[in-house]
C-alpha cells in the first residue's frame, strides 16, 4: 500500500546525508570529545565543526551554542536556568497560553514554586500582541518566553518587536523555534532573544540532540551538575554521533530554506484549497497570520479528529490532531481552545504538516483519499446527520 507522510512537525526522517555524517562515530571515531588523546581529539574536531554549523543556521557565534538532548531539555534548561539566577525573592514570567508543553509545563511549575506567571492570550489567528506584553512588565519580571512558530498552526509570533520590548524592559527573552529551524530564516541579532532552543529531529537530523543559543553574557544557572561539559552549562559525555547529525542537518537546512520552502508552501497552499474546494463545512485555522510554508491546521465540522487520522492511516496518509507529545490526550488542544475554538471544533480540527521530501503526486495522493474519508465519517456522525440541512458552506467558513 502506498504511504504519505504528513506529520513532519511530529518528526521528520534523518536525511541520507546526515545519516552518512554520523555512521563514524558509531564505530571507527568513538572516542570521547572530553579526552586528550587523538581518538577523543578527532571527536572534538567533529562537536566543534557541528557547533560551528547550528551557529550559522542561527546567526550566532559557537561560543554561544551548547548541545543538549533536544527541544524540551533546551527550553527546560533556558527557562529554569534564567529564573533561577535571577536576584531577588520575588520573581515574574511572561509567556503566552499556545506555547508548547515543553515551556507550559515548566512555567506551570515554577508557579507552583512560587513564582508568579503571566500567560497572555493570543487572537483568533494564534497571534499575540506586543502591547500585551509590555503591558504584562513588571518590576520583578526576569524573562519573557514566547515560540517562534507555532506547532499546531504554524503561525509565526512578531519575535523582532518582542524583542525590542525584552531589551527596553532589560528582561531575558527566550524563544522555542523547534518548529522553525529548517523551515524560516533564524538570526539571533536580528529577534533580539537571549535564548533559542532547536532539535535536530525537526530538521531532518537524529532524535536525542538539540541545542541551546545563549547570548554571550546571559545569566544562566546549571540544570544539572556533574563535569565541566559544553563550558560548564551542560554536563555529560557529549553524544557525539547525534551532535555531528545536527550539525549536518543545519548546514543542509540554510540551504532549504531559501530552494525549498516556497516549493513546499506551494504544496500546502494546494493541499488546503483542494480540501476547501472538496469537503464542505471546512476551515483553515491560522490561515490570515504569518505561517511556516509547512503547517495547515484544517477543521472539518461534525468529525472526531482522532478517528479521521486513524482512517487516514488506513488508507496511507498519516497526519496528526496537533502536538505529537500530546498523543493519547482526552482533552483538546489547549492551542486550539486559546485561539477560541470550541472543544468540539478544536477535536474536529487535523494538522497537516509536509516536509523537504514531499511531492506534488504525494499531494494529489492525499487530496484523492481525505475527502471521501471524511464523507464516510460523517455519514456515521449523528451531529452531521442533525445539520445537514442548515451546515456552513465552505464559503461560510473558509479563512
Amino acid at each position: 500500500m502506498r504511504r504519505v507522510y504528513l506529520d513532519n512537525n511530529a518528526t521528520t526522517p534523518v536525511d541520507s546525508a546526515v545519516l552518512q555524517a554520523m555512521l563514524p562515530y558509531f564505530s571507527e571515531d568513538f572516542g570521547n570529545a572530553s579526552s586528550i588523546h587523538s581518538f577523543g581529539q578527532r571527536c572534538r574536531g567533529a562537536v566543534e565543526g557541528a557547533r560551528a554549523s547550528v551557529a550559522g543556521l542561527m546567526g550566532a557565534k559557537p561560543a554561544e551554542v551548547i548541545f543538549t538532548s533536544g527541544g524540551t531539555e533546551s527550553d527546560n534548561a533556558a527557562i529554569f536556568g534564567v529564573v533561577n539566577a535571577a536576584e531577588g525573592a520575588k520573581k515574574h514570567v511572561i509567556t503566552t497560553k499556545i506555547e508548547h508543553n515543553a515551556v507550559i509545563n515548566v512555567c506551570e511549575e515554577l508557579h507552583r514554586r512560587g513564582v508568579e506567571v503571566t500567560f497572555l492570550p493570543v487572537n483568533r489567528e494564534g497571534l499575540v500582541d506586543p502591547d500585551e506584553i509590555r503591558r504584562a512588565l513588571r518590576p520583578e519580571t526576569v524573562l519573557i518566553s514566547v515560540m517562534f512558530a507555532n506547532n499546531e498552526l504554524g503561525t509565526v509570533q512578531p519575535l523582532e518587536e518582542i524583542g525590542r520590548i525584552a531589551a527596553e524592559a532589560d528582561v531575558y527573552f527566550h524563544t522555542d523555534a523547534v518548529q522553525a529551524a529548517g523551515k524560516l530564516p533564524i538570526d539571533v541579532e536580528k529577534i533580539g532573544c537571549d535564548l533559542l532552543a532547536i532539535s535536530a529531529h525537526k530538521l531532518n537530523g537524529p532524535k536525542g540532540a538539540g541545542a541551546l543559543y545563549i547570548r554571550q553574557g546571559t545569566r544562566l544557572h546549571p540544570h544539572s551538575f556533574g563535569g565541566r561539559h559544553e563550558r560548564g552549562r551542560r554536563p555529560g559525555t557529549e553524544n557525539v554521533a547525534g551532535i555531528v547529525g545536527l550539525g549536518k542537518a543545519a548546514e543542509l537546512a540554510k540551504k532549504w530554506i531559501s530552494d525549498d520552502a516556497p516549493r513546499v508552501a506551494e504544496l500546502r497552499d494546494r493541499l488546503q484549497q483542494g480540501l476547501l474546494a472538496h469537503v464542505p463545512a471546512s476551515r483553515v485555522n491560522g490561515g490570515a497570520a504569518p505561517r511556516t510554508p509547512n503547517t495547515a491546521n484544517i477543521t472539518f465540522f461534525h468529525i472526531e479528529g482522532e478517528a479521521l487520522v486513524i482512517a487516514l492511516d488506513l488508507k496511507g496518509v498519516a497526519c496528526s490532531t496537533g502536538a505529537a507529545c500530546s498523543s493519547g490526550a482526552v482533552e483538546p488542544s489547549h492551542v486550539l481552545t486559546a485561539v477560541g475554538m470550541p472543544p468540539e471544533e478544536a477535536r474536529a480540527s487535523i494538522r497537516f504538516s509536509l516536509g523537504h521530501n514531499t511531492t506534488a503526486d504525494e499531494i494529489d495522493f492525499a487530496l484523492s483519499v481525505i475527502p471521501g474519508a471524511i464523507e464516510h465519517l460523517r455519514q456515521l456522525s449523528p451531529t452531521w446527520k442533525k445539520s445537514a440541512a442548515s451546515a456552513p458552506t465552505p464559503a461560510a467558513v473558509q479563512s
